[in-house]
């Protein structure tokens, strides 16, 4: 089923962040129906860094095309501020798509920009921002669809983003994304103003601007889609350090074994008797 058609569908999608071809593979196994291919990941696990603007274009789009690989699942992917002006934003949108990227979700901050729950945002203009969508959609050359998002809570006020999202409608968003309501009340708002015009898009950012609510609540108040971008990597960095402390004070992964796959147990995750099986067929050998 294509995105566009499962956004369609009264229940509120859950697509769980994703950065490589083993999260998308796990989270696929887990039965989502979605994946989200998140800029902040990218840049926690493959740079190290924080999600300010260091990765790149082409970074995101090899990494999508190692999860296209890996998941027959639609991919909503991060495509930050479109990397530029509209020509560049253009670009992304035709480099992402031969990635195999299902959506792209676009923002009118300015580059380089930062997380969405970071304090110190800039934006650009709205006419700037509408212009990015309208060269986007220019380009598409498959029903991939097109995700605003506006920053403009934390640097102009709810009103403004209220304002800027439907402008962004207007240029030809196919969704809309109104990053960190600062409460429920505001989450409350944008659904009532802007659900059925076009499906909306919630973020949940563990310790960020926007109270955690549940795919089901969010649902009940009008939201179509619902992200949890980073809480994988949050997830495992906790685990990590847990895991290499108790490796470095007992120099063994003993105490840790209850806590890890062995050998086997991290095999049958991946598929590699699967894929063994695979290749006995094509080697040519009775």
């Amino acid at each position: 089923m294509s995105l566009r058609k499962r956004l369609t569908s009264p229940e509120i999608l859950l697509a769980p962040g994703v950065y490589d071809g083993l999260t998308a593979a796990l989270a696929t196994d887990a039965g989502f129906e979605a994946l989200y291919l998140s800029g902040a990941a990218v840049a926690y696990t493959r740079l190290g860094r924080p999600d300010i603007g260091l990765t790149t274009a082409s970074e995101m789009a090899d990494t999508m095309a190692l999860i296209a690989d890996r998941t027959d699942l639609p991919v909503i992917m991060d495509a930050d501020t479109g990397f530029g002006n509209a020509l560049n934003a253009r670009r992304t949108m035709q480099s992402y798509e031969r990635a195999g990227a299902a959506a792209l979700q676009v923002e009118d901050q300015s580059y380089p920009k930062r997380c969405g729950h970071l304090s110190d945002k800039s934006l650009i203009s709205k006419t700037e921002m509408s212009g990015k969508i309208a060269a986007m959609a220019d380009a598409r050359r498959q029903d991939t669809l097109i995700i605003a998002r506006t920053d403009a809570i934390a640097v102009e006020g709810f009103d403004a983003a209220i304002d800027r999202a439907g402008s962004y409608i207007e240029a030809g968003a196919d969704v809309l994304f109104i990053e960190a309501p600062r409460d429920s009340d505001e989450l409350a708002k944008i659904a009532a103003t802007f659900k059925g015009k076009v499906p909306l898009l919630a973020n949940m950012v563990e310790g960020g601007a926007t109270p955690i609510s549940s795919a089901t609540t969010l649902q009940d108040m009008g939201f179509d889609i619902v992200i949890f971008p980073g809480g994988i990597v949050r997830a495992l960095a906790m685990t990590a350090q847990n895991y290499y402390a108790s490796l470095k004070e007992s120099g063994s992964n003993k105490p840790f074994s209850d806590r890890m796959h062995d050998f086997d147990g991290l095999n049958a995750a991946i598929g590699t008797p699967g894929m063994l099986a695979l290749g006995k067929r094509f080697d040519g050998k009775s």
